[in-house]
């Protein structure tokens, strides 16, 4: 007999976490961690933004793991190669219940959406298929997704768009930074270069240079 696969849907809980004051902040950053991180360290990351402009949002991968087999530190991801549309659909379903959560009590001037490494495509999948828009959008040491390269609509249209990569980024020699973002302008996207003297990592003086934009 053959097997079937089926597929439910339930309610999950799942956690964000945040840093600022929504009250007087006037700019939403919405920051997706990469593969085998987690929210409560990632945060670390945005811990010298003025709390009284900048109010953070670094939600969570929704598959958690040891990073060693059975042991070791707790880590994230977003996804992975198995059933890889459902966990599609299951993350953009939860991003954009978080970022309803946070704007349907607090109003910004301006959204930002920063995605590194694997959240990098995570961010370039919800921006497709999720129901919001974002003024501003940073894909730090990371590549638009190949599935995507295709089929991608407008939502860059409308927004600021960086792609930044550290010049020492392990996963990024210059060969294969050169060639993505000739790429991106072959199809139109919009998107402008920066490196920065660094590895795979947020470099704090270039974020700053670019929320000053």
């Amino acid at each position: 007999m053959e097997f079937k696969q089926h597929h439910i849907e339930y309610k999950k809980t799942a956690r964000f976490i945040t840093f600022g004051n929504p009250e007087t902040a006037t700019e939403l950053l919405i920051a997706l961690h990469g593969y085998g991180q987690l929210a409560t360290e990632w945060i670390e990351n945005f811990n010298y933004l003025d709390p009284e402009k900048y109010f953070v949002v670094c939600p969570e991968g929704p598959h958690r793991y040891y990073q060693r087999g059975r042991r070791g530190q707790v880590v994230a991801n977003w996804m992975t190669t198995e059933d890889r549309l459902a966990d599609i659909k299951n993350y953009v379903a939860y991003l954009n219940t978080v970022y309803e959560n946070v704007t349907t009590n607090y109003q910004f001037d301006r959204h930002v959406l920063l995605g590194f490494s694997q959240g990098g495509a995570t961010a370039s999948r919800w921006m497709e298929l999720g129901k919001h828009k974002f003024q501003l959008f940073i894909l730090w040491g990371s590549v638009f997704p190949p599935d995507m390269q295709q089929q991608f609509d407008s939502p860059l249209d409308t927004s600021k768009n960086y792609f930044v990569v550290g010049n020492n980024d392990e996963y990024f020699d210059q060969k294969r930074i050169s060639k993505h973002y000739k790429f991106l302008n072959e199809v139109g996207m919009n998107f402008e270069l920066i490196n920065f003297d660094g590895n795979h990592n947020i470099h704090k003086e270039t974020l700053l240079d670019i929320l000053k934009r």
